[in-house]
């Protein structure tokens, strides 16, 4: 009796809020009085809410007095009071900030701008652009969105496969600053190290970001170090998190390639709730499970299992006795059932587990005070191959254990954490954000499928763990704004300041013993086993490393309304490092309204990036091919005697190389740009730059014993070649931006057009070398940064790129088209001419230009209820490839003209042999993809 006393209270109780409760409902259509889907009706300052059915309806229970808030991607959002009516028809109009969105990268005004009233040219990637298509990480979206953005994943380049390498403006990965939530974020703990766009450089992870956190991406397309800090030469990458409470949204894209290989299974999610009006939780989430694509082609090695390193011996010297060996080992190859399509090269398999909140909340409101935290977690297992090891290739091999020979795995372990947390606030009319951003990502390196040759015959294991690598980073930031207004001759005057402290830390844990132990096998009288985990020697205890330093700077900003025409801002930033010294940056923008819809605008600064730790600090010993033959490589970290004016560490009493020690990279940033409004739908921006950079620093090309002075400084080292850091050039990039945006209704629905370009180009300068290297007279500067290098730099991503895009909205449906053309990139061998002048000879790859493509993307959505999306679609939709390698010299179109039986060098073509098809750095090359995507949509009422 009791407990229905307390039910009855209860009901009674609620009666009265029940009782202020009506049912709204009505029909939401856009501009053109078409339907509008999908439409987010929400009762403002709660997580009330609903959205449109096909036809546009809704029905929503609210107070009577409520407010609701109609918003659509595209549309303007519109708030109306109930005020009692029941029936609520609402006609949105088109956003006019939709093709120029309100930016905060760039400028610290407290009030944003649109993109083409910023003083320097930013892109604005919406959430809608970012699920349009079916690329699933940030880096591969912003390649295909962004032209001045590029990415491409990697093959066979060790922890380069799992994290990829990407540049802005043509410029290095480490030249581009990453924020989040406009908090500095931590870089990438790998240096890629391999033959790779990006080589010598440390870049940040995109990929540890779930797209469903991203609320959207600000990309600064202009210097900013003087506002920023380090890293900001070519400008600056902004991904603003969600922060509303319209409900769960829940994504799952499933796909594969034309191949049939490289199947994709991705689930993610995000909720957001309001928090009474003061304050919002935004928690989402991602998992990813990627299948790996394989493009090689079939291994031309004459021999596997007879003679030695895929080639002939030296006692087969007669065309007969080549035959004659060449028929055996055939016969042991169909015996055997050898596959030589023995290589996996394509895009590596990964699996994602990630997770980011975003929080936000009033403590006290009537003093504006917000507590904010924004933390994230991302845990990505990876699985690439490395080159197969034949048979016959005796000093890698234990035929015991691989009797056909083997193909090594490199497996890695991703972790990256982050915390954002903070308070903002008011204090003597200034806007005041103390905050604390924390982050780490780890690297763990295990081998599979692979051996320690130099053990005893069938006693290597067969998995190894090689070791970690780690970078973490602490971040303090005060910073200050306030808007002046009416301050003596100027309409507005924004003052900012503030200061930072950082600390970074970087370090490398050895792996077990016998992933880089040398147990000295002997496999023929002076030939010994090669050391370590083939495919990947762990990381020695000489090689364990853990370093740190901090870093204070302070900074100022200042952006003024001159007058109703002319914007100018002026910034100026002054650092010290505990490690290197001290920097100073400044930048003046400017922009000037000629007509009222057309604006000039323009920037000249100075800025710099500062040596990374691991540049500064890693080092590492392995056996790397080279030309076929195993080689000790040394890479040694600019503080050790070899690389700098000291003597040797052999005791020899050898001056080392005389590089001096790691500074800054410092630059001057041009650049000069046109806005315009045209017939109040398109706008149109063109922006031309210049960005000189001095003491670029690169990782050197590998130093090897055949020189004398090379022999002298090595001492007794065991190891064979050794390369290292240095500031070794100076380069000089030109180029321009163009965008177009266009929207218009045709018929009873909306056209989006979008026409982007960027056009540049990089130029090596000079080498700065020194003077013991410049007093060799047998080639060491070019060894110092020899014609691949250069190629690297200059040549090997597309110089130009063009998009565009095109969608058409329509009722229920709608239809997204892209193609984006990739420019010509370049390959360039770094060996001049053919071996010993002989033009037979064949190599496994040569100078070679390939010519630009054009990929192109379309997708077919439809909203087939309120809650529920459907996109279908297809990416590379014509399957198209880049030029295959030429293989035989001369830029001769025909491959292997020459017999491989009778001019075949095993030393010249051991590495290769054929299996490399594509080269990765224009748009990968897995070809086409096709993929279903189910939207899910639920509001949280």
């Amino acid at each position: 009796m009791k407990k229905i006393l307390l039910l009855v209270v209860l009901l009674l109780a609620l009666v009265p809020a029940w009782a202020q409760n009506i049912a709204v409902t009505g029909r939401v259509t856009g501009g053109n009085g078409a339907a509008q889907p999908g439409v987010t009706v929400l009762q403002r300052g709660t997580t009330n809410g609903t959205s449109t059915d096909n036809d546009g309806s809704y029905r929503i229970q609210v107070p009577a007095d409520a407010v609701l808030t109609f918003s659509a991607i595209g549309s303007a959002t519109q708030q109306i009071s109930v005020n009692g009516r029941t029936s609520i028809d609402v006609r949105l109009q088109d956003a006019t900030t939709d093709l120029n969105e309100v930016v905060v990268t760039g400028s610290r005004a407290t009030e944003g701008r649109s993109n083409i009233l910023t003083t320097s040219p930013v892109d604005v990637i919406s959430a809608r652009e970012i699920k349009a298509f079916a690329q699933v990480d940030v880096a591969q979206i912003l390649t295909y969105i962004a032209p001045s953005f590029q990415s491409s994943r990697q093959s066979i380049s060790d922890g380069t496969d799992h994290v990829d390498p990407a540049s802005l403006r043509g410029l290095g990965p480490d030249q581009v600053l990453v924020l989040v939530n406009g908090k500095r974020r931590h870089s990438s703990a790998l240096v890629n190290i391999n033959g790779t766009v990006g080589r010598g450089s440390v870049g940040t992870d995109l990929n540890t970001i779930p797209n469903a956190s991203i609320k959207r991406i600000e990309v600064l397309r202009d210097g900013a170090a003087a506002q920023y800090g380090s890293d900001a030469i070519a400008g600056v990458i902004n991904i603003q998190l969600k922060d509303d409470t319209t409900g769960l949204q829940a994504t799952s894209t499933v796909g594969e390639t034309y191949e049939g290989d490289g199947r994709l299974y991705q689930a993610d999610a995000n909720v957001g709730v309001g928090l009474n009006g003061r304050g919002y939780l935004d928690l989402s989430g991602q998992f990813s499970n990627r299948g790996y694509t394989n493009r090689t082609g079939t291994d031309t090695a004459p021999l596997i299992y007879l003679g030695a390193n895929g080639g002939y011996p030296g006692s087969a010297n007669t065309e007969q006795a080549r035959r004659d060996l060449k028929a055996q080992d055939d016969a042991l190859v169909a015996r055997n059932g050898y596959n030589r399509d023995n290589l996996r090269l394509g895009q590596s398999e990964a699996r994602n587990y990630g997770g980011f909140m975003n929080f936000g909340y009033k403590l006290v409101p009537a003093l504006g005070l917000e507590a904010y935290v924004t933390a994230g977690a991302t845990r990505r297992t990876g699985k690439a191959a490395g080159f197969y090891r034949l048979p016959n290739q005796v000093t890698q091999v234990d035929l015991t254990l691989y009797p056909n020979g083997f193909l090594p795995f490199i497996n890695t372990t991703i972790v990256d954490q982050s915390i954002i947390s903070g308070l903002r606030g008011q204090v003597l009319g200034f806007d005041v954000d103390l905050s604390n951003t924390f982050g780490r990502n780890e690297i763990r390196f295990d081998i599979s499928n692979t051996l320690n040759a130099s053990l005893p015959i069938g006693l290597s294991p067969t998995n190894f763990y090689a070791g970690d690598i780690a970078f973490r980073q602490n971040t303090s930031n005060l910073n200050f704004t306030r808007r002046f207004t009416n301050v003596a001759a100027l309409s507005t005057l924004n003052v900012a300041f503030g200061a930072e402290y950082r600390y970074d830390n970087y370090q490398i844990k050895a792996g077990e013993r016998g992933s880089y132990e040398n147990y000295g096998r002997l496999v023929s009288p002076g030939t010994f086993a090669a050391a370590g985990a083939q495919v990947f020697p762990g990381y020695q205890p000489s090689d364990a490393v853990d370093r740190s330093r901090t870093n204070t700077a302070g900074y100022i900003d200042l952006e003024s309304d001159l007058t109703d025409k002319l914007l100018v801002s002026v910034a100026g930033r002054a650092e010290r490092y505990s490690d290197f010294g001290n920097n100073v940056s400044g930048k003046v923008a400017a922009r000037y309204s000629v007509l009222p819809d057309v604006a000039v605008r323009g920037a000249i600064s100075n800025g710099f990036r500062a040596p990374s730790l691991q540049q500064r600090y890693f080092t590492n010993t392995s056996t790397q091919f080279v030309q076929g033959a195993p080689q000790q490589v040394l890479t040694v970290n600019n503080d050790n005697p070899i690389v700098r004016n000291g003597f040797s560490a052999t005791g020899t009493g050898q001056q080392g190389f005389g590089i001096p020690a790691l500074k800054q990279e410092k630059s001057v940033n041009y650049s000069l740009g046109l806005t315009a409004r045209i017939l109040k739908t398109a706008t149109l921006t063109a922006d031309a730059y210049q960005i000189d950079i001095r003491d670029r620093i690169v990782l050197s090309s590998q130093f090897s014993r055949a020189n004398a002075t090379v022999t002298s400084i090595l001492g007794t080292l065991p190891v064979s070649q050794v390369q290292f850091f240095a500031n070794a050039i100076n380069t000089r990039t030109r180029g321009i931006d163009i965008v177009a945006n266009e929207r218009v209704e045709v018929g009873p629905g909306r056209l989006s057009l979008t026409v982007a370009a960027n056009f540049n180009q990089t130029r090596v300068r000079k080498i700065n070398s020194s003077a013991t290297i410049d007093a060799d007279q047998t080639g060491l500067q070019n060894t110092l940064f020899d014609r691949q290098q250069r190629n690297r730099i200059e040549s090997a991503q597309p110089r130009s790129k063009i998009n565009l895009t095109a969608g058409y909205a329509l009722g229920m449906f709608s239809v997204e088209a892209r193609t984006v053309r990739f420019g010509a990139v370049e390959y360039k061998d770094a060996r001049l001419g053919s071996p010993a002048g002989n033009p037979n000879f064949l190599y496994s790859s040569i100078d070679q230009t390939f010519s630009a493509k054009w990929i192109t993307d379309l997708t077919v959505g439809a909203q087939l209820t309120k809650m529920i999306g459907l996109t279908v679609g297809a990416n590379n939709i014509f399957n198209v490839y880049p030029d295959q390698y030429k293989v035989n010299p001369r830029n001769s179109t025909t491959n292997f003209s020459v017999d491989p039986l009778l001019n075949y060098n095993s030393t010249l073509d051991n590495t290769n042999r054929g299996r490399t098809i594509y080269n990765p750095n224009q748009f990968g090359y897995n070809g086409g993809f096709y993929f279903a995507r189910l939207n899910v949509t639920l509001p949280t009422n």
